[in-house]
């Protein structure tokens, strides 16, 4: 099987854009959360989210921008950001041997909403032409392809929040095989809109601290009252670790191992004890052929959710052997809110940069810790620590479960 390793990072976050604004904002601890200006959220109960500052004029001409949902656009940018910091050329990615694999756990859902009105006011024979290919999820893999030539393997994954995770899997495993030497994957996803936003509202998912957006997500707290939805995209570029050191390229990470799997138990809740997300980094470990104790450092889902929370405390308890051996952890949603789909790509890339910084990213607004999760969360601030291994899981509604794991490159 051919070895794989990341040579591009594309991050399109509520607290930065690129790899090194994103890496500076974690040590930062900065906040990416406040009210929401995408729309009028007045009516709603939750009025506040982690938005991406950005223009997309820089990326996008002005025609080409109104024919594309806004997830499309963000995946776009990503794609762009990573292109460049892999040090590739437009021509040197172009053609049958790159290949797409960025997914979306809603897709077009603004565009669906905005059509939908169009509908009952005008008529359907009103609706947008461009209406379909705006909605559906594969258009940012199709539109990076495009943007590119990319001509190699094309596909998208649509897992929900594990779409991120399950997207670099994916990829990595389509460069293992000998399919393609340089994969473009991760997710993108923008549903801060009344749907979305809404949607989310009214299944008490979310935060309702609209008097403190800025503490909102307080992943592992006592006081957690649920996430806080954001938006955004990680693109990041795989090579084929012969491809990338015949280019001299700067590798930033290895992948090592990866795996999904499901609860198969509830459309929302977590499996009791975080049992999927125990039986997909078990996985994950044996596809790297690698000890627990060889992770130094663990990404985690930690939604800010009392479910998600306290089954992923008791899921690493059990793949680590007891509360004593589990690693660090920490949640970067404390810093950029929820980004969904987006979420796993984005915290792929914090994972990769802790290896390759020897910091760790905080855990956000860790303020009252709760007796039942008792783990090292690295509370508040970044910690210089150099580990070899970092573990980068994510857990989907419909219990869908994603790991990748990332070993620090020495060449």
């Amino acid at each position: 099987m051919k070895r794989v390793v990341v040579t591009g990072l594309g991050p399109v976050t509520p607290i930065g854009l690129g790899a090194d604004e994103f890496l500076k904002a974690q040590h930062e601890v900065r906040n990416g959360i406040g009210p929401i200006t995408l729309f009028d959220a007045s009516e709603l109960s939750v009025r506040f989210a982690g938005e991406v500052d950005v223009d997309m004029g820089d990326y996008l001409e002005r025609k080409e921008a109104r024919r594309l949902d806004r997830f499309v656009q963000l995946a776009i940018v990503g794609a762009d950001l990573a292109l460049k910091h892999s040090g590739l050329s437009e021509e040197e990615v172009a053609g049958e041997r790159t290949g797409t694999c960025i997914g979306s756990g809603i897709g077009g859902l603004g565009t669906w909403e905005d059509q939908s009105f169009i509908r009952v006011e005008r008529g359907a024979m009103r609706i947008s032409p461009f209406f379909i290919p705006m909605i559906i999820a594969n258009m940012a893999s199709g539109h990076v392809a495009m943007r590119y030539h990319l001509l190699g393997p094309s596909t998208t994954v649509v897992t929900a929040c594990a779409t991120g995770t399950g997207s670099i899997s994916d990829a990595y495993r389509i460069i293992q095989r000998g399919e393609a030497d340089i994969m473009f994957t991760g997710g993108s996803e923008a549903a801060i809109n009344p749907m979305g936003v809404g949607g989310f509202s009214v299944m008490k998912a979310l935060s309702t601290r609209n008097d403190s957006p800025e503490t909102a997500s307080r992943p592992f707290t006592a006081s957690r009252d649920g996430f806080v939805i954001g938006e955004g995209s990680g693109v990041l570029i795989l090579e084929e670790l012969e491809h990338a050191l015949a280019r001299d390229a700067t590798i930033h990470a290895e992948i090592v191992g990866s795996a999904i799997s499901a609860d198969a138990h509830h459309i929302t809740a977590p499996a009791p004890g975080g049992v999927g997300a125990v039986r997909c980094i078990r996985w994950a470990l044996n596809s790297a052929g690698l000890n627990p104790e060889a992770i130094g450092y663990v990404n985690a889902h930690g939604t800010s959710t009392e479910a998600n929370d306290l089954n992923e405390t008791l899921a690493y308890k059990e793949i680590f052997g007891g509360r004593e051996n589990v690693p660090p952890i920490s949640s970067t949603k404390s810093m950029t809110g929820h980004m969904l789909g987006a979420a796993g790509a984005v915290e792929a890339i914090a994972s990769i940069q802790a290896l390759t910084t020897g910091v760790l990213p905080p855990t956000r607004n860790y303020m009252d810790p709760d007796p039942e999760l008792d783990l090292d969360y690295i509370p508040n601030e970044p910690r210089e620590q150099q580990v070899d291994y970092a573990l980068s899981t994510n857990f989907a509604f419909g219990g869908q479960n994603a790991a990748v794991i990332f070993k620090r490159f020495v060449g």
